[in-house]
């Protein structure tokens, strides 16, 4: 394997939405997979923890989870620099923060 996965949430709206948008930026460059069409079998978490948050397999098979496996899939953009922002001393804290409340919500209304 030699691309990043992104595993995403097809029956969500907004992760739709999004991965539409990294679809179509990302060039190919990136492999998203839907976890609900995931084989059983498959050399990944398992769906419960993968539906908990985001998540990416690297290229190179390491994971990164929840807003640096969002900010990793950008990376493969034109968005790129944008996106590293979020990923700042200075911003990380509160742009990490932000997207853990977010996760709370989407959690509590699935």
């Amino acid at each position: 394997m030699n691309q990043d996965t992104l595993y995403y949430d097809g029956a969500c709206p907004l992760c739709n939405a999004e991965i539409c948008k990294l679809e179509k930026y990302s060039k190919e460059k990136l492999i998203v997979r839907n976890i609900h069409d995931l084989d059983d079998g498959e050399d990944a978490p398992d769906k419960a923890l993968l539906l908990s948050r985001l998540h990416l397999k690297t290229a190179e098979g390491e994971w990164i989870t929840g807003l640096k496996a969002n900010i990793r899939a950008w990376h493969h953009t034109p968005f790129r620099h944008l996106w590293r922002m979020l990923d700042w001393p200075l911003i990380s804290p509160v742009s990490h923060w932000f997207y853990e409340l977010w996760l709370r919500k989407r959690n509590a209304s699935s």
